[in-house]
């Protein structure tokens, strides 16, 4: 089991950034792919980024490429969802997520562990 938490969510005008963690514990954090998903009220969940679980290779979705950096620190068990330029489009539910083959990165439903959720808000 991989436990996930999510943080760094607020309310934030747009045209700003926030940093989202996402803190894992339970089973070796670097043995597992990890991904960034959101979801809008009335909406399907959406890939935003992944990373690999050495770090080396990272994912963007389209809507995001440019405005939004995702890391990790294996050290600390956490990757991080850097956002910049926020949009109000970009208001939703922030999952992270956990894959330990990592072989589809975009793909909701091969992640194996998800977080709770952290909400974001952009106003305009």
């Amino acid at each position: 089991q991989v436990q996930l938490v999510e943080s760094g969510g607020g309310l934030v005008q747009a045209g700003g950034s926030l940093r989202l963690s996402c803190a894992a514990s339970g089973r070796t954090f670097s043995n597992y792919g990890m991904g960034w998903f959101r979801q809008a009220p009335g909406k399907e969940r959406e890939f935003v980024a992944a990373i690999s679980w050495s770090g080396g290779s990272t994912y963007y979705a389209d809507s995001v490429k440019g405005r939004v950096t995702i890391s990790r620190d294996n050290a600390k068990n956490t990757v991080y969802l850097q956002m910049n330029s926020l949009k109000p489009e970009d208001t939703a539910a922030y999952y992270c997520a956990a894959d330990r083959s990592h072989k589809r990165p975009s793909v909701a439903a091969t992640y194996d562990y998800w977080g709770q959720g952290t909400q974001v808000t952009v106003s305009s």
